[in-house]
Protein backbone atom coordinates (compact mmCIF):
# COMPACT_ATOMS: atom_id res chain seq x y z
CA UNK A 1 0.00 0.00 0.00
CA UNK A 2 1.09 3.63 -0.65
CA UNK A 3 1.78 6.40 1.49
CA UNK A 4 0.51 9.58 1.12
CA UNK A 5 1.52 13.17 2.68
CA UNK A 6 -0.63 15.32 4.25
CA UNK A 7 -0.01 17.54 1.67
CA UNK A 8 -0.80 14.93 -0.89
CA UNK A 9 -3.80 13.55 1.19
CA UNK A 10 -5.33 17.51 1.33
CA UNK A 11 -4.81 17.88 -2.67
CA UNK A 12 -6.97 14.44 -2.75
CA UNK A 13 -9.40 15.82 -0.64
CA UNK A 14 -9.89 18.88 -2.09
CA UNK A 15 -10.48 16.68 -5.66
CA UNK A 16 -13.18 14.84 -3.98
CA UNK A 17 -15.38 17.22 -2.96
CA UNK A 18 -16.87 17.39 -6.32
CA UNK A 19 -16.60 13.82 -6.87
CA UNK A 20 -20.16 11.88 -6.45
CA UNK A 21 -20.54 9.18 -4.29
CA UNK A 22 -20.52 6.36 -6.71
CA UNK A 23 -20.76 3.64 -4.10
CA UNK A 24 -23.14 2.42 -1.33
CA UNK A 25 -22.57 -0.11 1.31
CA UNK A 26 -25.94 -1.45 2.77
CA UNK A 27 -26.99 -4.21 5.06
CA UNK A 28 -25.41 -6.66 2.48
CA UNK A 29 -21.89 -5.54 3.55
CA UNK A 30 -19.00 -6.00 1.94
CA UNK A 31 -18.86 -8.96 -0.80
CA UNK A 32 -16.40 -10.00 -3.09
CA UNK A 33 -19.00 -8.72 -5.76
CA UNK A 34 -18.55 -5.13 -4.54
CA UNK A 35 -15.17 -5.54 -4.14
CA UNK A 36 -14.55 -6.30 -7.66
CA UNK A 37 -17.00 -3.17 -8.84
CA UNK A 38 -14.75 -0.87 -6.60
CA UNK A 39 -11.54 -2.22 -7.91
CA UNK A 40 -12.78 -1.70 -11.28
CA UNK A 41 -14.00 2.11 -10.39
CA UNK A 42 -10.51 2.51 -8.65
CA UNK A 43 -8.75 1.50 -12.00
CA UNK A 44 -10.97 3.85 -14.06
CA UNK A 45 -10.92 6.61 -12.17
CA UNK A 46 -7.94 6.12 -9.07
CA UNK A 47 -10.13 8.56 -6.74
CA UNK A 48 -14.24 7.45 -5.17
CA UNK A 49 -15.95 8.72 -2.93
CA UNK A 50 -18.15 5.78 -1.36
CA UNK A 51 -21.14 5.83 1.40
CA UNK A 52 -22.32 3.64 4.20
CA UNK A 53 -25.85 3.54 4.82
CA UNK A 54 -27.32 3.11 8.33
CA UNK A 55 -28.32 -0.41 7.71
CA UNK A 56 -24.56 -1.50 7.18
CA UNK A 57 -23.01 -3.97 9.85
CA UNK A 58 -19.65 -1.58 9.67
CA UNK A 59 -19.41 2.07 10.40
CA UNK A 60 -17.64 4.45 7.79
CA UNK A 61 -14.24 4.02 9.21
CA UNK A 62 -13.92 -0.07 9.02
CA UNK A 63 -15.47 -0.34 5.85
CA UNK A 64 -12.53 2.31 4.82
CA UNK A 65 -10.13 0.16 6.16
CA UNK A 66 -11.66 -3.06 4.72
CA UNK A 67 -12.13 -2.41 1.62
CA UNK A 68 -8.80 -0.16 1.27
CA UNK A 69 -6.66 -3.65 2.43
CA UNK A 70 -8.97 -5.96 -0.26
CA UNK A 71 -7.90 -3.31 -2.80
CA UNK A 72 -4.39 -1.97 -2.21
CA UNK A 73 -6.09 1.70 -1.71
CA UNK A 74 -5.43 4.05 0.59
CA UNK A 75 -8.14 6.04 2.81
CA UNK A 76 -7.79 9.52 2.04
CA UNK A 77 -10.86 10.96 4.53
CA UNK A 78 -13.64 9.29 6.42
CA UNK A 79 -16.40 12.21 7.54
CA UNK A 80 -19.76 11.16 8.77
CA UNK A 81 -20.88 8.11 6.73
CA UNK A 82 -18.72 9.03 3.55
CA UNK A 83 -15.24 8.28 2.83
CA UNK A 84 -13.07 8.57 -0.08
CA UNK A 85 -10.49 6.06 -1.64
CA UNK A 86 -7.15 6.50 -3.98
CA UNK A 87 -5.07 4.39 -5.74
CA UNK A 88 -3.12 4.97 -9.06
CA UNK A 89 -4.17 3.61 -12.05
CA UNK A 90 -1.71 0.46 -12.83
CA UNK A 91 -2.41 1.50 -17.21
CA UNK A 92 0.43 3.60 -18.18
CA UNK A 93 -1.69 4.52 -21.38
CA UNK A 94 -4.10 6.69 -18.89
CA UNK A 95 -4.77 9.93 -19.83
CA UNK A 96 -6.40 11.58 -17.17
CA UNK A 97 -3.60 10.25 -13.91
CA UNK A 98 -3.92 12.36 -10.85
CA UNK A 99 -0.60 13.82 -10.68
CA UNK A 100 0.34 14.14 -6.68
CA UNK A 101 2.04 17.09 -5.71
Amino acid sequence: MIELTSRQRAALRSMANNYETIFQIGKGGITDGIIRQIENALEARELIKLRVLDTCPYTSREAADIISEKTGAVPVSVVGSRFVLYRPSSREDKKDKIILP
